[in-house]
């Protein structure tokens, strides 16, 4: 007999099946009517279209469903639903509980479902002939991606995850407490135990995660909009004619997931305690690998259609974007970087079905364009080298040729795992990265400068040189006088790619210049082309030239186990309320505040003039922590803004609580010091302590003290001292004594460094003595160890994004007006 379980609500969860079944069986239906519409060749006849139409609407409706009844369960805890319990929690404000939707593979599905059902809504509406071919490839991703969510099995194969699925058919309830689980009454009533969600992962618990997710997917979902035309062009043979209405949606598509993807920076840059906006993580070039290539696409199409030239290529990159989007897809969902990702999907059992969407998709237009071979527009005669669409062709082929270089090194788990190979992805991800793809850079950007001199066909090249020198000349000017403001001079490969955004810059500039006039219709063009520039240029002077200054020259911090972290002397430890140098910057531990779960630390910056003894800035940063249990300390930062810079600081270290003020190990009770340091040094030798660095200094034969008596036959020597702290010198020298057969020392204190030391020894067949150092525990004070990281001219990435928006948005505006012109 069925075991009864208390307090069970089943009836939502039931209901939202229902929508997922609905959705997925409406969109097959739709696909299939739609296919059949496509195939009819007597237009009066409308019924496939019409039913085509209603499934497809049904699957919106059913998709809405979905999403309205997983959000009811989660703004209410329904806890006995997995996807509820492992996502949620009742500490989180509703805006969180949003991002908590789309937290899990399940509900970020059901984002891409909802976003492609919409589109396609609009298609119907919108597309007139199209509509047939181009909803029958959206209404087929559709089956794909609402069968992700059906979560039920097939003759022993497992089809989706359900965000439906109740708790205690997902996990072994008794393995989460074997011991109040296993009285059969607490198991049947097990809702009285879980009384709340294990909540967000505290990564994605800000504001950009409200917004990023979303966006991205609108991105994901819309490229499969010109995927749809050039399939259907090539099936219905309209081989020329269905560049013009997808060209307006591959602008929207990469408009949206460019968006989307600087959308992630921003989360990076004030979420991510990794010091950076960009980490070139597997699941940020597997986004970027489907835009880039769409861009290349977008450009390649322009040419064909201002020349005729090129069509394979153009609907080869429009194709391989989509495709693109599913391998994306299937390397974050199918658990295969999860060694190699810092924050991509695990596996839910969708590793075969990932890989069915991406064979599927890959072989219709594969299959299309064999059989279509023959009769595809493709021209064989030569390009004029002085033709902006022979450069547009070079462009997009150096595109494709630096994504190719992302997709084989992020694709090494994926080698490895089906050839049985053993390849390793590099150690620095960052750097690796960079060395290769600036050489693309450096070239797409001169390209999209220089080939605004020319025109479409054939250019008077003595026109071309005459308008490209006077550029050129401003461009070297300017660069010049940027590297060396920016302080990037002692690396060539900077200097190249600095010049080529500035040329690049420079040379849409001047043709937005007559934007204005006749030439009004490349105007969204130059502005999207500077706005790429400005991106490439801000992120290129704030990755080479931002710098740590929260330095510490004794390469040491007193905080246990802090010796393992990486770079300790980028770190500062700071007690509350003692001010420290740092810099010119004046830095303060003020105050700290916990708003469970974080804890938010409250840290003044002041620059005080050293003539005056003014002060010309003040200001605060309030980054956070949370410990969380799975993660550990999880620091969240904050960000002074300037127009030429930023100050980025987070938490690297503090108290897991309140009464964890040192590490006491070792603690000498009498005295309130740790135990010493027992070092044996020589004349020169450095010692680095919490208190500074000690400097040891030639011993001293003729050492004085008040207490010091000597008789005819002591031998006194002292070893002075030098303790460096952040530029201030302090001196001591503690003594060694031998009278008679017995041996004294006479200890020293620096009371303000809490320090202690000892001259223990001497070890002349070593030519050393024995020192020992002790050091107080600031277990009476409250710490907190930070990083701060200065960014110059940062805002020339965010400016560069802005500006290549509404870039995109002008020319999606001109390709309307020239669709409906038509």
């Amino acid at each position: 007999m069925d075991t009864q379980f208390y307090g069970e609500t089943l009836l939502p969860g039931k209901i939202g099946q229902f929508f997922i079944v609905l959705a997925f069986a409406a969109s097959v239906l739709s696909a299939i009517a739609y296919f059949f519409a496509a195939k009819n060749k007597n237009l009066e006849d409308r019924s496939w279209q019409i039913l085509g139409r209603i499934g497809f609407l049904t699957n919106w409706a059913s998709v809405i469903g979905i999403g309205a009844t997983l959000f009811y369960l989660i703004l209410n805890h329904y806890n006995e639903y997995y996807y509820v319990y492992f996502h949620s929690s009742k500490a989180l404000p509703v805006y969180y509980i949003v991002s908590a939707f789309w937290e899990g593979q399940e509900g970020s599905f059901w984002l891409w479902a909802f976003w492609q059902s919409l589109l396609g809504a609009i298609l119907i509406w919108k597309a007139k002939s199209w509509e047939n071919g181009v909803m029958t490839v959206v209404a087929f991703s559709q089956v794909f991606l609402t069968s992700m969510l059906l979560g039920v099995s097939i003759f022993g194969e497992r089809i989706g995850s359900s965000p439906f699925i109740l708790l205690r058919e997902a996990i072994n309830l008794k393995d989460m407490a074997p011991v109040v689980f296993a009285d059969p009454e607490n198991y049947k009533n097990y809702l009285k135990f879980i009384t709340d969600g294990r909540g967000l992962n505290p990564l994605l618990q800000n504001y950009w995660m409200v917004i990023h997710p979303p966006t991205l997917f609108l991105g994901f979902a819309s490229m499969v909009v010109p995927f749809a035309y050039a399939v259907a062009g090539l099936a219905e043979r309209r081989y020329k004619e269905w560049f013009k209405p997808a060209m307006p949606w591959a602008l929207f598509a990469v408009m949206v997931l460019g968006t989307g993807i600087i959308m992630g920076s921003f989360w990076a840059y004030e979420a991510l305690n990794f010091g950076g906006f960009w980490a070139w993580d597997p699941v940020e070039n597997a986004s970027l690998i489907p835009w880039l290539m769409l861009i290349g696409g977008v450009h390649v199409m322009i040419a064909f259609r201002n020349t005729g030239h090129a069509f394979f290529t153009a609907i080869a990159l429009v194709l391989l974007s989509f495709i693109l989007v599913l391998y994306a897809s299937f390397l974050t969902r199918s658990g295969i970087l999860g060694e190699t990702s810092v924050h991509s999907f695990t596996d839910l059992g969708m590793f075969g079905h990932l890989i069915l969407y991406n064979v599927v998709f890959l072989a219709i237009p594969v299959y299309l364009l064999i059989s279509r071979w023959k009769e595809l527009p493709i021209t064989n005669k030569d390009e004029e080298t002085y033709s902006r669409e022979f450069w547009m062709f070079i462009g997009a082929l150096v595109v494709t040729v630096a994504c190719i270089q992302v997709i084989f090194t992020t694709s090494v788990p994926v080698f490895n795992k089906a050839f049985g190979t053993n390849f390793a992805p590099p150690i620095d991800a960052i750097k690796y990265y960079n060395q290769w793809q600036a050489p693309f850079a450096i070239l797409i950007t001169v390209i999209s400068g220089f080939s605004q001199f020319l025109k479409y066909k054939r250019t008077d090249p003595r026109k071309f040189y005459v308008s490209l020198i006077a550029s050129i000349v401003f461009a070297v000017v300017i660069t010049a006088v940027f590297v060396w403001i920016a302080d990037v001079y002692g690396n060539l490969m900077y200097i190249l790619l600095t010049f080529s955004c500035i040329f690049a810059v420079l040379s849409n500039a001047r043709l937005l210049s007559f934007g204005v006039g006749k030439k009004g219709k490349l105007a969204g063009a130059a502005v999207a082309h500077i706005g790429f520039a400005l991106l490439l240029l801000g992120a290129l002077v704030a990755a080479a030239t931002s710098r740590p200054i929260s330095l510490n020259a004794s390469n040491f911090i007193p905080v246990k186990d802090f010796e393992k972290a990486e770079k300790p002397g980028e770190n500062m430890v700071l007690y509350r309320n003692e001010p420290k140098k740092m810099g010119k910057y004046t830095v303060t531990y003020i105050s700290d505040t916990t708003i469970a779960p974080n804890t938010y630390y409250k840290i003044n910056f002041k620059v005080i003039d050293p003539k005056s003894g003014k002060v010309t800035d003040d200001f605060e940063l309030n980054p956070h922590v949370q410990v969380n249990e799975k993660m550990g300390l999880i620091a969240s930062p904050d960000t002074k803004h300037y127009i030429t810079h930023d100050i980025y600081t987070h938490i690297t270290s503090a108290p897991e609580s309140k009464e964890e003020h040192a590490d006491h190990e070792g603690h000498s009770e009498a005295e309130n010091y740790k135990a010493p340091r027992i070092l044996n040094v020589k004349e020169g030798d450095t010692i680095h302590t919490s208190s500074g660095i000690i400097t040891v200094k030639a011993l001293n034969l003729k050492p004085t003290a008040k207490q010091l008596v000597l008789a005819p036959n002591d031998v006194a020597v002292g070893m002075p001292l030098e303790v460096n702290l952040d530029g201030r010198i302090f001196k001591t020298e503690p003594i060694f004594l031998v009278k008679g057969n017995n041996t004294f020392d006479f200890a020293r204190n620096i009371d303000e460094l809490g320090l202690r030391v000892r001259f223990t020894k001497i070890l002349p067949e070593q030519n050393k003595a024995e020192l020992q150092v002790y050091e107080k525990p600031q277990q009476a004070k409250d710490w907190v160890v930070f990083k701060s990281i200065e960014f110059p001219y940062i805002n020339l990435y965010w400016v560069g994004t802005i500006v290549m928006v509404i870039g995109f948005l002008i020319s999606i505006v001109r390709r309307k007006r020239e669709i409906k012109t038509a």
